[in-house]
């Protein structure tokens, strides 16, 4: 094929260093498919690509995990991938409605582009219930916060302490963790108590959480060592960076969350949004030409959902 559009960073710095540039239209190799991208959700992922957290200097850099579209090419050996719960145990074929998860910081492409190229056990089928642009913004959100519970792995009845509640993450994890009949206290600003127990929650806090007064804390909001102090002696924490986990403490056992492109995990998300169980929620939308623009926003902070790119 010929060329296509992709958002990349050639050097580190703030929102204006995301470039549009021409790439060659990658080609799925053996047991890959290849996406023509609807949509592509914007992550903190994606920030902390482009100011250099992950390094990769000197290299040109995709960014963008997420993305839902169009199957539009498969690779060798593709037909025998079973193509999870939710697919036809055949395989992939051009014209799929699918979502996936593009794992990986360092890569020369990202799902900010008109064309992404992809495990094919990575998909599964999007969402019957919801357009493109909302279903982009499940695959990492949603596996985080799942991976997160599996981890901490909270009792029915037991009660667990949510940061960042209201946030992308932590607005999935309130609701799996509610599935799972487990009491949920849900920590983010006043302004967001209606919305955090519409998600399942039955407490809400806006203010420092008791000490202790959690059997486990899911910490989507990133705040580290005051989070495990909210845990009781014994209790669970989990954090959503692997490489920056707080030290234990009181025997509180700790973990930071590995997310891997799982598309029968995923096909497991899907049916629980078309089932309404789980909240697709964007902030706004963006054209790919604009991707500095919505680094920008994202970047004011403040944002409810995520922010969705359009090539």
């Amino acid at each position: 094929m010929g060329g296509m559009r992709a958002a990349v960073v050639t050097s580190f710095g703030g929102p204006e260093s995301v470039r549009i540039v021409p790439a060659e239209v990658p080609e799925p190799g053996e047991g890959e498919v290849r996406i023509k991208v609807a949509a592509a959700a914007l992550n903190p992922v994606d920030a902390a690509v482009r100011e250099g957290v992950f390094g990769g200097a000197g290299r040109t850099l995709g960014l963008g995990w997420d993305v839902a579209g169009v199957v539009d090419a498969v690779g060798p050996e593709v037909s025998a991938v079973p193509a999870g719960p939710a697919g036809a145990a055949a395989g992939w074929g051009v014209g799929d409605e699918v979502v996936a998860l593009q794992y990986g910081m360092i890569k020369p492409l990202g799902t900010h582009a008109e064309y992404v190229v992809v495990p094919a056990d990575a998909v599964t089928r999007a969402p019957r219930t919801a357009d493109a642009v909302r279903a982009a913004t499940l695959p990492l959100n949603a596996l985080a916060a799942a991976r997160a519970l599996d981890l901490l792995d909270p009792a029915p009845g037991s009660s667990l302490l949510v940061t960042g509640a209201a946030g992308a993450v932590g607005g999935y994890a309130v609701q799996l963790a509610a599935l799972r009949g487990v009491k949920v206290t849900g920590l983010a600003r006043q302004g967001d108590e209606e919305f955090v127990r519409s998600l399942g929650a039955a407490d809400f806090v806006s203010g420092e959480p008791a000490a202790g007064g959690f059997d486990a804390v899911l910490d989507a909001a990133v705040l580290g060592g005051r989070a495990v102090s909210w845990a009781r002696d014994g209790g669970a924490y989990a954090g959503l960076i692997p490489t920056a986990v707080p030290a234990a403490e009181r025997g509180v056992r700790v973990a930071g969350v590995e997310v891997t492109a799982d598309g029968a995990r995923l096909a497991e998300l899907v049916r629980l949004v078309d089932e309404g169980r789980l909240t697709l929620r964007v902030a706004g939308t963006f054209a790919l030409d604009d991707a500095v623009k919505a680094h920008a926003r994202l970047a004011e902070g403040g944002v409810r959902g995520r922010l969705v790119l359009v090539p």
